[in-house]
């Protein structure tokens, strides 16, 4: 094995069901601290490798360490060490916020006062102090996601898995619970995120993974990721429409490949080799008498490595994983 101070370290991990090979050979070792994010088509494995990880389903082969402790020889001290989060709140909606977090202490061995304490402490850190006394049954989506989270984080564990943790979310409530996610990696908390929100895990992870069927694809930073597509691309919008089509005979010229006009006849995309290209193009459509409303040149996206990647239909399952 690697280093046993990762939070987490895996070789050779398999996992079947029946005939399906839900994990098929996966290697992966992440450091303490920052978020690692687990992207991949419905039923790749993801949920299957945080289930795997956490001790909630063993291991058919391999051999798999958190925080340097064997989870299949000793599963208790893991789960000591560790927090889940699912994809559904596991908080009794008819308790308050305030005593859904007593319960849960209490059951973690607090005393009294450490959970009055504690309790407070994270209603505070959550922004849910006003709605304490409150049932849970009247907290909006985000809130009980807070909620949740704040309870798995009673014990102060150094690792958490945080399986689709904004699924159904609105827009807004997603990006506080990203601020949520941010404030515990800046106290030192190692999170491992899975989602299907490709922003999402370019907007919190220092690193990611893509799995597919069962198998790590790409291993790397957002924007390592990025790069290994290659390429850049041009966009542009001509003023007039009626400039579109002199506008595409120009790049042409100049584009490594295809240009695509869209349905509207004035925004064209073309790949490219160099950045210099864009002040290029700006000149013979200024010498050419065409108008810009909009120029620029970006890099591949997540979601188009991502595409590129598991392909473009994803990888259904007839077994969850």
């Amino acid at each position: 094995m690697r280093s046993t101070t990762a939070a987490i370290d895996v070789a050779g991990l398999v996992k079947t069901f029946g005939s399906h090979r839900a994990l098929d050979g996966i290697d992966l070792c992440v450091p303490a601290g920052g978020v690692v994010a687990v992207l991949g088509p419905n039923g790749a494995g993801k949920t299957t490798l945080v289930r795997v990880l956490s001790t909630l389903l063993r291991a058919d082969e391999g051999q798999v360490r958190v925080l340097g402790v064997d989870v299949a020889r000793d599963p208790t001290t893991v789960r000591s060490l560790i927090a889940v989060t699912g994809q559904h709140a596991s908080v009794d909606e008819a308790l308050t916020g305030r005593e859904n977090l007593t319960v849960f202490a209490r059951l973690l061995g607090l005393s009294r006062s450490a959970t009055r304490v504690r309790a407070a402490e994270l209603l505070e850190e959550f922004s849910l102090t006003d709605a304490a006394h409150r049932p849970v049954r009247t907290y909006s989506g985000g809130m009980r996601r807070r909620l949740d989270i704040a309870a798995s984080l009673i014990a102060r564990p150094p690792l958490v898995f945080l399986d689709e943790p904004t699924t159904g979310l609105d827009p807004r409530t997603r990006q506080e619970m990203w601020e949520t996610v941010r404030a515990l990696t800046a106290h030192g908390t190692t999170v491992l995120l899975t989602t299907q929100y490709l922003e999402e895990a370019d907007q919190l992870a220092s690193r990611i993974c893509v799995v597919d069927r069962g198998r790590i694809v790409a291993d790397d930073t957002p924007d390592g990721l990025k790069r290994s597509l290659g390429g850049l691309t041009l966009e542009l919008a001509v003023r007039r429409r009626t400039d579109g089509p002199r506008m595409c005979s120009l790049l042409a010229d100049v584009a490594d490949g295809d240009v695509i006009t869209a349905p509207d006849g004035r925004r064209l995309t073309a790949p490219v080799r160099d950045l210099s290209l864009l002040h290029t193009v700006q000149v013979r459509a200024g010498a050419a008498g065409v108008e810009l409303d909009e120029i620029g040149i970006r890099r591949p996206t997540l979601d188009e490595v991502f595409f590129h990647l598991t392909g473009p239909s994803g990888t259904e399952r007839a077994v969850s994983a």
